[in-house]
């Protein structure tokens, strides 16, 4: 009998300027979705807590921590026949910072982009619907001005 096949964790992160008008993103230089703009994340490895590894995907692609942004998971993606899911979590910058990583090219994309157009962004629409759910949560933004 085959030993069943392991689930992969993944995250996405939406980190948004301290005026909320701009999303933190990422230009990728691999595939999947090579020369797209995509949003910072990863892998969450065996065992690891799963907010601590957004923190660190986080710090690792663009040098913010939790002193920087508050993370809240917003939504999660499940994806059975792929074996994996993917963990969407969202936070506002308690003031701007500069942002930097060796991974991708970082750039702050407008959040009145259409961030469904699959010709610019990853993600097959994804990061368009995420960006719609957390405009029903303005309390992430809320947290960030009450840590200030």
């Amino acid at each position: 009998m085959d030993e069943p096949k392991k689930v992969q964790g993944y995250n996405c992160i939406m980190v948004l300027d301290p005026g909320g008008g701009k999303l933190l993103m990422c230009r990728r230089r691999k595939d999947p979705y090579k020369g797209l703009k995509n949003l910072v994340g990863g892998k969450i490895e065996p065992g690891e807590d799963h907010l601590d590894a957004a923190y660190r995907e986080l710090w690792e692609e663009s040098g913010l921590g939790r002193e920087d942004v508050t993370l809240t998971r917003l939504m999660t993606f499940d994806y059975p026949l792929d074996f994996c899911y993917v963990e969407v979590y969202a936070g506002q910058l308690r003031e701007m910072k500069t942002v930097s990583g060796d991974e991708n090219e970082l750039l702050w994309e407008s959040t009145a982009a259409d961030l469904f157009d699959m010709r610019y962004y990853a993600g097959e629409g994804n990061i368009g619907h995420m960006l719609e759910i957390l405009k029903l949560h303005p309390e992430i933004a809320e947290t960030a001005k009450s840590e200030k």
